[in-house]
């Protein structure tokens, strides 16, 4: 699954040590924001250092977010969790290359085409 918005909120990163492998862990969650009629919010967390850096998620960035939905039982309770995978970045607002210019703004009046033949055989 996948959802754009703005992110709106980065929260602290958690990490420890795992009690069943004795390996080191660490997660981030961020708060995504819908940029639709009637907003919705998300938390999502991206699992591992080396995730977490790759993506770089900065707060204000307006992202598209691939995720997986997991729920797991603790207690007698369950939980859902909802992991990034992949982040995309919205595209910025492409430049000209360098010595290139872009197109000069057009300042002729249009071409009337309406006043053509009548015995015209095209189609349109």
């Amino acid at each position: 699954m996948e959802i754009t918005g703005k992110i709106i909120a980065v929260l602290p990163a958690r990490s420890g040590t795992s009690a069943r492998t004795g390996a080191e862990w660490k997660v981030q969650e961020y708060v995504l924001e819908t940029q639709e009629q009637y907003p919705r919010k998300m938390c999502f967390d991206v699992f591992g250092s080396d995730k977490i850096d790759q993506f770089a998620i900065q707060l204000g960035e307006t992202l598209t977010v691939s995720f997986d939905v997991d729920a797991r039982e603790y207690q007698g309770r369950w939980y859902n969790s909802i992991r990034a995978w992949k982040i995309e970045r919205a595209a910025a607002p492409q430049e000209a290359p360098a010595g290139m210019t872009p197109f000069p703004p057009v300042t002729e009046a249009p071409v009337d085409f309406s006043a053509g033949a009548s015995n015209d055989d095209l189609p349109f």
